[in-house]
Parts: C-alpha cells; structure tokens; sequence
C-alpha cells in the first residue's frame, strides 16, 4: 500500500491529466445508470474529502492548489449534470430508476417523492450556497488578495531587514519570499475561483428548468405519456438530479468559506473553535440563562429550552471550576518559578540602526531602497580592509525619532546621529570652491562638513557645476562605515575572536595546534587583535598575527607589548597605505622630546603609561597638531616616527586629542623602505 501512495505521488500530474481527460469524457460519452451512480458518488466523496482538508488546514497556503482543485471539481460536477440530464431525457419514460439508484433516492426518499417539496429544497440549497456561502466567500478572498498585496512591500522589507540582521541566511529569506508570492497568487486565484461556483450554482438553476421542460416535452409529445405523470417523473428525476449536485456545491463551497477566512493558526479549525469559545465560561452561563428565559416566555415550549440551558449551564459550570484550578496551581507555584522569565536580561545589539518613518522608503527594496544592499557592502568592505566579519545589524523603525532621523547605536549606546530632509539631497562644494548653492545650510552628519540640502530635481544641474552630490543612503552608509571602521575593535568579542581561528584551522592546523598548546589565553589574542583594530590596521593576515603571538607569549604575558612584536611581523602591511611612491613620509620628534617621553614611563597594574604633567601635555598636542595641519595641507597621511619603548603608550595617549594620526616605531620599517621628513616636533624649555 505504501508503494501506491509513493508512485501516487510521484505521477500526480499524470493523475490529474487523466482525471481531467475523463471529466471531458463524460461529456460526450453516454454512461449507464450504474456508472452514474459510480460518479455521483465520487462526486459526494471529494466534495466531503475537500471540506475535511479544509477544516484541518491550520492556514490557507497548506490548501494553495484549492483553486485548481475547486475548478476540476466544478467541471466534474457540470458533465456529471450533462451525463445525469442525457440519461433522464432518454431513459425518463421508463421510471425512476432510469438515471441510477443515487438520482432516485435523492429524488423519492429524501423528498418523500414529492416534487413540490424537492423543488423547494433544491431552491434553498441554492440560495445558501449561492447568496450566502459562495458570496461571502468571494468578498473575503477579494479583500484577502487586495490587502495581500498591499501588505507585500512591508513583508518584503522585514524579509530584507532580517535577512541583513543576520537572523535568517539566504535560502530562507528565498524560501520567505516565495511564501509570500504563494500567498498573493493564492488569494488571487481565489478571488477568480469563487466565481466558478457562482456560476455553478446558475448552471444548476437553468439545468433545473431545462430537464423539466425538455423532459416534459420528450415525455408527452415523443413517449405518449400522461401530462400529470410525465411531469412528475421528470420533475422528480430532474429535482433528484440537481439535489444530488448541489450537495457537493455546497460542501466545496463551504471549504472555500473556511479556507479563505481561516487565519494562521498551530491548531486546525475545530480545536481552535473549542478552545476559544470554551475559555469564556461567563459569555456561556449567560447564554444558558438567556435561553431559559426565552423557554419560559409563555406559548413557547419550555422543555427544549430548559433542556439546552441545562447543558449550556453544566458546561460553564465546569470550565469555570477547571480554570479555577489551573490559576490555583499557577499561584502554587515557587516565587522563582514566575519570576524566571522576568529577571532573564536580552543581550544587547552589537549594532543597531533605528529610522524615522521618513526613512522607511530607502529600506524597502519594494520602493528602490538601497540600504539594505548599501549595507550588504559595508560589510563585504569592512572584511576586506580590516579582516573583520561585521556582525548582524539590526535595523528597526523609531516612531520616537523625526522623521527624517536616524540613530546608529553600538551596543546599546548612541554613537552617530543625523537628520535628512525629505525630497532634498546632500550638497558639498570642494575646498576653495566658491559657487553659491541655493540650498538650506547644514551639516554633513558623518565629518561635520559645510554642506546644503537641494531639492532633488536640481542634482544634475549641481553635478553638472562639479559639486559632490550624496543622496540618503549614501549618507548613512558613509556614516555607517565610518563608525564601523572606527569601533572595529569593539566588534572584536571573543566569539569573533574563536571565529576567525577556526575559519583557518582546516588550512593551517599546525598554528592553531601550537596556540592550544601553549595554552595561550582566548582573551590574550581578542586583545591583541582590538589593538590592531584601534589602530585600524588589517587583521587579514590572521597566521601572521597567530604566529607572532605564539613566537612571543612564551617569554611574554602583556598582550600590549605582545602587540608591538606583531606589528613588526606585519610592518610592510601597515606601512602599505602610507607609502607615496615608495617613500614614507614621516614627522619626527626632537631627540630631547623623546628621551622626555621614555623618561616619562611608568608601570602599574592596568599597563604602563606616559606620565606627562598637564602643561607638558597640552603643548605637546598643540604642536604635534599644528605639525599634522602642514602635512594634511600637503595631502599626506600624518605619520609619527618613535622609538619603539613609547610607541603602544604615546598613540594611547594621543587618541584621545587627535584624530587621524599614525604612530609607528623604528622597529617597524623595513630596510628596502625610503624614509622622509616632513616635520619635526620641538619642545621649548620652560
């Protein structure tokens, strides 16, 4: 058995091809009473089979393929009325079980072979299925498909934001995405279906009055039949016929119904209904003294009413006593018990970007946004100049925020603000440039730059004239990458750290075998790699960096001075961006400075560190500022030559002044490397 269902399965399509070649067969070939019988039942049975499914369904994309469904059953159910309407046409004279023994139960038995009353029925059967169910169905999957697609763009954004976030890789993301096209194309087709069964239900009218008639006229004008017997025979079979047709109408129309308005649920349909009713043994009790008091009303029966109350009362009765119960044990509980789940703290977000309800338009891919791409790149840029893999970022809507405003936060802590203007663009002229720009003033929010906001329709026009136009995204991705760039170190957590090792332990198992071995502390290597990282130096060359400190830990416990010995591993690396032809361009201090400087070390606990009395300090910065200001004028990279013993603390000391300036040793060039001095830092005696 298990082996059919398998190769049911596997040749569903060439099932359904067949099933439908057979529907049309139906239709022009003649079938005998026994084979009527046969497809009528078939009928009854899919049509109960379907409503099961649907009550079962826990949301409508487990049923997407009801629409087709729904359009095979319809035509299977219109050649069955053609083949049922053949038989009673040419067989009718021969009595009631002419057109099989299905037509004339449904037209003798169920109807007491009363025509009047089965005509009645039949026309009820087809105002509720056709004004009441197939309708109402029809205007929820209308409205579902309408509000479907109007959801889509804000579905797809969620998908993108998370996808970006890092909480779902790419195939679920495709996997996301292509539910949701699922979802709009189901309720679509839906929309179109309901109105196959609207017709259905027409058909089943006009066949009615067809079989009637046609039967009528064949039966007296061709059979020689009474008037009065050929129009009960007829009627009768024709009333049986439609009966037993609208019956599965109605009960595919009825899945429809609970198909389209069925919401996501992880139940099916009749435990949700138990379940929500039954947890409101108030609404019930009041239901049961209502229905008393409608039985006591005098002329009405009392006993089915008091009956009905009495069971409505006693259910009431014990579910408000269960429930009782479970709040009596949920109150027995231990007082850690509740409080568990309370006292439980979410980590923070390493980053996190919270948008206006402006900004909203340049995340969603559905609009144009490029943000979300924008930031795909942040990422690949940052692993390939630092060697750091930028972890998830979190990207949220703030109604707290302006509009126009955005939030960069890393860990939990603002560290870049700014505020666009809708409809403009980001203006900034070069240096020395003096064309007016008829734009509102403002500043550049990543280096606090002069610069104007112009509508967007002048930006060709500006462009044209040589200015640097920069547009939403580009904004907060400039600004992104500069946070990132400058806080890479605090994004250097020791599960990054144990990521990037076991990225190249299948490659380079002999360094990662010798860093276990020499029991080298996870947080000694975290620390040299943050030191590298403040110093925005590249982080690439991991077995480099790995090898240095496995060379040096052995003798050497401060991850500081285990630092210094890796960047003379790495010098031509570092040296690399500041290299002008060949040449590095360096600033110098005077020799009486630097012996101050060496003189001026001192050790504790936390390090070692300058210890320079506040005068010696600010005219030490003042100078090396105003030395740093020449050589940016001459558009080089401020490079600080020292010795090697106060290079970690002087830049330590320096970073909290001035931005922007490179301090390296002696130690770190190598010998092929050519040396310039472009300034020098003195120090008057006082």
């Amino acid at each position: 058995m298990e082996k059919v269902i398998s190769q049911i399965r596997e040749r569903g399509d060439v099932i359904v091809a067949i099933s439908v070649v057979f529907v049309i067969l139906i239709m022009i070939v003649p079938l005998n009473a026994f084979l009527a019988d046969i497809f009528l039942t078939l009928s009854i049975s899919v049509s109960l089979l379907i409503l099961f499914i649907g009550m079962y369904t826990r949301r409508p994309l487990d049923f997407s393929v009801f629409p087709s469904v729904l359009l095979i059953t319809t035509l299977f159910r219109l050649s069955l009325n053609i083949a049922s309407t053949r038989l009673i046409l040419l067989h009718g004279d021969e009595g009631a079980h002419a057109a099989g023994k299905i037509i004339k139960a449904f037209g003798t038995f169920i109807v007491g072979g009363n025509y009047v009353v089965g005509t009645v029925v039949f026309l009820i059967l087809i105002i509720i299925n056709f004004v009441v169910i197939t309708k109402g169905a029809g205007r929820v999957a209308e409205v579902a498909a309408r509000f479907t697609l109007d959801a889509m763009p804000g579905k797809q954004m969620s998908i993108d934001a998370d996808l970006n976030a890092g909480l779902i890789d790419d195939a679920t993301a495709r996997k996301r995405r292509e539910s949701i096209e699922i979802e709009a194309d189901f309720y679509g087709a839906m929309d179109g279906a309901s109105k196959f069964v609207r017709g259905d239900a027409i058909a089943g009218i006009i066949i009615i009055f067809v079989n009637i008639l046609g039967g009528f006229a064949i039966g007296v004008l061709q059979k020689g039949m009474p008037i009065g017997e050929a129009l009960t025979v007829y009627t009768i079979l024709t009333i049986g016929e439609g009966l037993v047709s609208q019956i599965p109408a109605l009960l595919t129309s009825t899945a429809a119904g609970i198909i389209v308005t069925r919401a996501a649920s992880e139940s099916n349909l009749g435990k949700d209904v138990v379940t929500q009713i039954f947890t409101q043994p108030k609404a019930i009790m009041l239901a049961s003294v209502i229905i008393l008091s409608i039985g006591m009303v005098p002329g009405i029966p009392i006993m089915p009413f008091m009956t009905l109350a009495s069971i409505t009362f006693a259910t009431s009765y014990f579910i408000g006593k269960a429930k009782k119960e479970e709040m009596a044990a949920v109150d027995e509980l231990p007082p850690d018990a509740g409080e568990r789940e309370e006292t439980t703290v979410q980590p923070l977000e390493l980053l996190e970007l919270e948008i206006g309800y402006a900004l909203i338009p340049i995340v969603d891919a559905e609009q144009g946004g490029e943000l979300l791409d924008k930031i795909r790149a942040i990422r690949k840029q940052m692993a390939t100049e630092l060697g750091i893999v930028v972890p998830p970022m979190k990207l949220k809507d703030n109604l707290q925020l302006r509009a126009g405003e955005y939030v960069i936060q890393l860990k939990g802590i603002e560290v870049g603000r700014g505020e666009l203007l809708a409809g403009h663009v980001l203006a900034m002229s070069h240096e020395g440039s003096d064309k007016a720009i008829d734009g509102i003033p403002t500043r550049e929010p990543v280096f606090n730059l002069e610069a104007y906001w112009i509508k967007e329709k002048d930006r060709e026009k500006y462009v044209a004239e040589g200015l640097t136009i920069v547009d939403h995204p580009t904004i907060i991705a400039t600004h992104l990458t500069e946070i990132v760039r400058n806080n890479a170190h605090e994004l250097m957590t020791r599960r990054e750290t144990q990521k990037l090792i076991d990225s190249i332990s299948s490659v380079h198992q002999k360094v990662v075998e010798e860093i276990n071995q020499n029991q080298i502390n996870m947080g000694v290597i975290q620390k040299v790699l943050q030191n590298l990282l403040r110093e925005q130096v590249s982080i690439r060359d991991l077995v480099t960096i790995l090898e240095a400190v496995a060379d040096s830990s052995s003798a050497i416990k401060d991850p500081d001075i285990i630092t210094e010995y890796v960047r003379q591993r790495m010098a031509r690396s570092i040296l690399k961006p500041y290299l002008v032809d060949g040449v590095l361009n360096i600033i110098l201090f005077d020799k009486s400075l630097e012996e101050k400087l060496v003189a001026s070390l001192q050790s504790s606990d936390q390090g070692g560190f300058l210890a320079l009395d506040l005068g010696f300090s600010q005219r030490l910065v003042e100078k090396l500022s105003d030395e740093a200001r020449k050589v940016m004028m001459k558009s080089l990279q401020p490079v600080v030559l020292v010795h090697p013993i106060i290079r970690g603390k002087l830049r330590k000391f320096l970073e909290r002044y001035i931005q922007g300036v490179t301090v390296i040793s002696h130690n770190e060039i190598p010998p092929q490397i050519r040396i310039q001095s472009v300034g020098l830092v003195k120090m008057e005696e006082r």
